[in-house]
């Protein structure tokens, strides 16, 4: 088949993808529908991504259902990608399901076209700046997804997504998100319950994903500046969105979740870079601090913090008219008291991913798109809150025209570091 020309930004990505998708859909034949009927045909699997996560999330859907094989794998970097194999063929219940040959493993920034072409079920595991542009050529391919959250780190990425959504829709395409909370039994049941009014109205709600610090890689000799960024993606808002975005998102979904997936209008908050001040912490802060205003006037208090020594909480709580609920014990205290036993959790990783191979054989179709976009774009909402010192409102933010990701890239160009923001004085455009 005849190669497109390989899209390096966007607005080359979105003039190609519409024909990529139509040549690719059609040498394809259908397997969407195929899959759909509760065949016991093999599902193919390409991971795009082969980090830590990428490699947990291929090895939890070959866990997840009968005949699913693992077929390609693309990255940026062949280390990593060699790694992922080993790693996986090294796993005695799943080694067999492995099937990548030399010639499928693919590397560069194009590796995702690559396996797009070569499975039905794609793994989106890459930084989550190339999300979007992942997403959208999946979809137009006619492919299955699953993708890690967040699902982007601008308003452009957000709009990008929110289009991909309705055409998975529109094709009867599966979409599983890793938020997993979402698959976790504790969670459902307490959603069930606050949705059904055992808080009564819903009046605040607060969340936190305050921790210790992270990994980071050195700079070697010769790492140019995307190597060195993209082997550092946590620490460049380009690539991450900031931890706000790529960590604490899971916490802000929660309470979308509770609140009728509902998300902000608008938001305000103060945030910095206090302790982790060093070069190889790229620009973003260490620390957040958010209200975001939902409506009917429910406030909502975000906090995130990646400071080594300090106090850690990850959680969330309600709290309405009748009661409060706490994710700690999935703990509903007030008018209507109730407890879900831990002991009787399950593994939201996991069934993540049963969920979603049940969905492309026939089962309830899932598109979990529109919820984990938005999610994110309340993220980037109260980054922006925090980066610029202002009052940001939703839709200003949805249609801002800041895009995050370089206008184009290549292995060898120069890559400045930018500014850390400063409240005040950096500005949204």
């Amino acid at each position: 088949m005849t190669q497109e020309p390989i899209p390096t930004t966007r607005r080359d990505f979105l003039k190609s993808s519409a024909v990529a998708g139509g040549v690719l859909a059609a040498n394809m034949s259908l397997l969407a529908n195929v899959h759909a009927q509760g065949t016991n045909e093999t599902i193919r699997v390409g991971l795009i991504g082969c980090g830590g996560r990428g490699t947990g999330a291929a090895e939890q859907c070959l866990r997840g259902g009968r005949n699913v094989r693992l077929v390609a794998l693309g990255d940026g970097f062949r280390d990593r990608a060699e790694d992922c194999r080993r790693r996986l063929r090294a796993i005695e219940n799943i080694r067999d399901n492995v099937d990548v040959a030399d010639d499928r493993i693919f590397v560069g920034l194009d590796a995702y076209q690559r396996v797009i072409e070569a499975c039905d079920l794609v793994l989106l595991a890459t930084p989550p700046g190339f999300r979007p542009i992942h997403l959208r050529a999946a979809v137009a391919a006619r492919k299955h997804v699953f993708t890690e959250k967040p699902v982007c780190v601008d308003g452009p990425g957000a709009r990008m997504c929110l289009q991909t959504f309705e055409e998975a829709n529109r094709h009867r395409l599966t979409i599983v998100a890793g938020t997993q909370r979402r698959y976790q039994t504790g969670y459902v049941e307490s959603m069930r319950r606050i949705h059904d009014g055992d808080l009564g109205t819903i009046t605040s709600a607060r969340c936190f994903w305050n921790q210790g610090g992270l990994w980071h890689r050195a700079r070697t000799q010769g790492m140019t500046d995307l190597e060195w960024q993209i082997r550092n993606w946590l620490y460049f808002t380009w690539l991450s969105g900031d931890h706000i975005v790529e960590q604490h998102v899971h916490n802000i979904d929660v309470v979308n979740w509770a609140l009728q997936n509902s998300h902000p209008i608008r938001a305000t908050g103060l945030g910095g870079r206090q302790v982790r001040v060093q070069p190889e912490f790229g620009h973003i802060f260490d620390h957040f601090a958010i209200d975001f205003e939902y409506p009917n006037g429910v406030h909502v208090l975000s906090m995130c913090r990646q400071i080594q020594g300090c106090a850690n909480n990850i959680s969330e709580s309600v709290v309405g008219t009748r009661g409060k609920w706490a994710s700690g014990n999935y703990t509903i205290t007030g008018e209507r008291q109730w407890s879900f036993p831990r002991r009787q959790d399950n593994n939201p990783y996991q069934q993540e991913h049963v969920a979603l191979l049940e969905s492309i054989r026939g089962g309830t179709r899932i598109n979990d798109l529109k919820n984990v976009t938005e999610s994110s774009l309340t993220a980037v909402l109260g980054r922006t809150a925090c980066y610029t010192g202002q009052v940001i409102e939703w839709d200003q933010m949805l249609n801002s025209q800041t895009s995050l990701m370089p206008e184009r890239l290549s292995w060898d160009m120069e890559l400045p570091v930018p500014p850390v923001a400063i409240p005040g004085q950096s500005r949204l455009t």
